[in-house]
C-alpha cells in the first residue's frame, strides 16, 4: 500500500496548490523585502479582517529600521559563519538521512541491489542542490511563486511516477524513468515547499 501513501502526499500538494493563490503575501515579506507599505496593510486586512493594525505595522517598521543596515547573506557567507554551524550540522544530518528514502520505490522498480545505494546518494545530493538553488532565488521570485510552482511540479511528477511504476513490468525502460522522477520530485520539493 506504499503507492497509496505516495499518492496521498500528491493529493495534499494538489489541494495546497489550488488554495494557495487565494491567500495574500506575508505582510512582513511585503514590507521588509518588497518595501510595499500599501500592500502590507492590504494583506493585514485580508488576513485579520477590517481593524486598525497600526501597532503591528509600527512593529514591522521598527524591525525594518533595525535590519536596515543588516546585510542579507548568500549561501557561501552562511557556510563561513561559525555561529550557524550547529544548525548547518543538523540540516546536513537530515539531508544525509534522505539516503534511505525511496528505497522501496527503487526496489519496486527492479533496480539492481548494487545500484540502489548510489541512487539514494543521488537523491540526497539533489536535495542539497535544490536547497542551495532555492536560497539563491527566493528573494527574486518570492515564496508564494516558488510554493505554487513547487506544488504544481510535485503533483505532476507524482502522477507520472505512479504511472511509470504501474507500467514498469511492461516497459523496462520505465524503471529508470521512475528514478529520474524521484530526483525531480526531490528537486521540486526543495525549490518549492
Amino acid at each position: 500500500m506504499w503507492n497509496v501513501l505516495l499518492s496521498f502526499s500528491g493529493l495534499v500538494a494538489l489541494i495546497q496548490l489550488l488554495f494557495l493563490p487565494f491567500f495574500p503575501e506575508s505582510p512582513p515579506y511585503l514590507l521588509l523585502q518588497k518595501e510595499d507599505k500599501a500592500g502590507c496593510l492590504k494583506a493585514m486586512k485580508q488576513l485579520w479582517g477590517e481593524e486598525n493594525y497600526q501597532t503591528e505595522f509600527d512593529d514591522l517598521m521598527k524591525e525594518k529600521a533595525i535590519t536596515k543596515g543588516t546585510k542579507i547573506m548568500n549561501v557561501l557567507e552562511v557556510l563561513r559563519e561559525r555561529s550557524v554551524y550547529p544548525q548547518l550540522c543538523t540540516m546536513l544530518l537530515l539531508l544525509l538521512s534522505l539516503q534511505l528514502c525511496g528505497l522501496k520505490i527503487f526496489q519496486t522498480a527492479n533496480l539492481q541491489e548494487s545500484i540502489i545505494p548510489y541512487v539514494s546518494l543521488g537523491v540526497s545530493i539533489s536535495e542539497l542542490i535544490s536547497i542551495i538553488f532555492c536560497s539563491s532565488i527566493i528573494d527574486r521570485f518570492g515564496r508564494r511563486r516558488l510554493l505554487c510552482g513547487g506544488y504544481l511540479l510535485m503533483a505532476m511528477i507524482l502522477v507520472l511516477l505512479e504511472a511509470s511504476l504501474l507500467l514498469s513490468d511492461r516497459f523496462l525502460w520505465l524503471r529508470y524513468c521512475s528514478v529520474i522522477l524521484i530526483f525531480l520530485f526531490i528537486i521540486a520539493y526543495g525549490i518549492g515547499p
